[in-house]
């Protein structure tokens, strides 16, 4: 049976019940019986599989089920699988054992609810309802974004510049395979979103997406988050748990800001996209997955590679299917599309009338270089809708900018020069930024790449500044020669 898709008529909400002590369940079921329809299961392995072919509403779970009875790991994955989907399913969980330290985890995980054993039906009843009004509301905010998102998949990635439509293209082709794939762009660009979309466009879309930001987590963590630990595996390890690579079998992994992973998780990384299997932290048993794996980056890899902070064969294992998502200073005519997108959605989501978009404003959007990409752009707009007066956005206000010169001021982009003590330069845009680049090829005597380069100064990418060197006429060569 087909998952049922949010915002489709069903005249009870579904309440799953998962608990593998008979009376127990059947006690939940006729609770729950009149007012809801209810499904059963009596494992993880049975909930997961329902909660990817039914549309469930409700999780009510014990938090210790087979195999592993003796702690809390099959409960706290059904958690993490239920809150995983899009929108997110509620949880309420039920335990007869070590109530607060179970409470504790269920809440970090996102459960709604809690309830020690015996159970009081009424009890159940009133938080479980509360539950399902919750979900109703999660599926009625997705129905609205996918409105202004448009269709899933690769509908959700807005504009029609030749940049882009090159990257979808490649996308499009990759998304029904099962190859690896990585996607480089700056922060903002939006590579968690097109991970998304090759996934809902691919024969996993049925299965999970994980996302995990390597950049997140500390060192100490990220392996246990990963490849998860036994009980006991260090000092905090009160219970096994089941890492994401366990949690995306059958689906998509998602792996942004890759290139922060430490050496020694690259060589397991390594081992699992080469042999599909690996273990637990503090275990010994080898566990197989199926999974697509989908790795992001905002630095150039091959540049980190050769300064040796990340391992040449995982990049190769990585770089199968290579897809550049390019700056939105690189397709500045989606700004436009992209602008109305988003003061809609800013609209809708504090009540206001959906504004006009002034054409002599919206240039001051086009000029402007965007550091931060489509995030940042999201942002302004948002402002601008909150800071307008419900007929048009204050595109200018919300910039910093003169309405009367309608141009972008110096103090919409970063202060580079002041940082490396040269007086501000007047003028135009590119006069400021040849200042500011000439001024970092000096310091790093025209080097760009590298820890010690010119891009890391500017905090770009490196193809970006040779691209804007190249653009402004400037011989990054000539600072070299000024050095020897």
């Amino acid at each position: 049976m087909a998952r049922n898709q949010p915002g489709q008529t069903q005249l009870k909400e579904t309440i799953l019940v998962v608990d593998d002590d008979d009376s127990v369940r059947r006690g939940l079921v006729w609770t729950l019986n009149s007012d809801f329809r209810v499904l059963e299961a009596a494992s993880r392995k049975e909930a997961v599989k329902l909660l990817q072919l039914e549309h469930i509403d409700v999780v009510v779970s014990d938090l210790c089920l087979p195999p592993q009875l003796e702690d809390i790991s099959e409960g706290l994955a059904i958690i993490e699988v239920a809150r995983d989907l899009d929108p997110p399913v509620q949880v309420v969980v039920i335990t007869g054992i070590d109530s607060k330290r179970a409470a504790l985890e269920a809440v970090k995980r996102g459960a709604y609810g809690f309830f020690e054993k015996p159970l009081d039906a009424a009890e159940v009843l009133h938080i479980v309802n509360q539950a399902a009004r919750m979900r109703r509301l999660e599926i009625e905010n997705a129905r609205l974004r996918d409105e202004l998102v448009g269709a899933l998949g690769f509908g959700r990635l807005i504009g029609s510049s030749q940049s882009l439509e090159k990257t979808l293209m490649q996308a499009r082709a990759v998304a029904s395979t099962n190859a690896t794939v990585l996607i480089v762009g700056e922060n903002g660009t939006g590579k968690e979103m097109l991970a998304r979309a090759i996934h809902e466009e691919s024969q996993r879309r049925d299965a999970s997406f994980i996302a995990v930001s390597c950049a997140a987590l500390p060192e100490t963590l990220i392996e246990s988050e990963l490849f998860g630990h036994e009980r006991g595996a260090f000092t905090s390890a009160t219970h096994a748990r089941m890492g994401r690579f366990e949690l995306a079998d059958g689906g998509t992994l998602f792996l942004d800001e890759i290139v922060e992973l430490s050496p020694s998780v690259q060589v397991k990384l390594l081992r699992v996209l080469q042999e599909r299997t690996f273990e637990r932290v503090g275990g010994t048993k080898t566990l197989s997955v199926d999974i697509r794996l989908i790795a992001a980056s905002n630095r150039d890899l091959e540049t980190e590679v050769a300064g040796e902070h990340f391992r040449r064969d995982l990049f190769y294992r990585l770089n199968v299917v290579p897809l550049v998502l390019p700056p939105l200073r690189e397709r500045r005519e989606d700004v436009p599309g992209l602008a109305a997108h988003f003061a809609a959605k800013a609209a809708e989501k504090h009540g206001r009338a959906t504004p006009q978009l002034d054409p002599t404003l919206i240039d001051s959007l086009h000029d402007y270089d965007w550091p931060g990409n489509v995030r940042e752009l999201a942002s302004v707009i948002e402002r601008a809708v909150i800071l307008g007066d419900g007929k048009q956005i204050e595109v200018a206000a919300a910039l910093g900018v003169d309405p009367a010169r309608v141009s972008v001021p110096r103090g919409a982009l970063p202060d580079t020069a002041a940082e490396y003590g040269a007086a501000p330069t007047p003028g135009s845009l590119d006069d400021a930024m040849v200042g500011h680049i000439t001024e970092a090829l000096q310091r790093t005597r025209g080097r760009v790449e590298g820890r010690h380069g010119a891009a890391k100064l500017l905090g770009i990418n490196p193809h970006t500044l040779r691209s804007r060197m190249r653009k402004l006429g400037i011989d990054w060569a000539r600072f070299r020669d000024l050095a020897s």
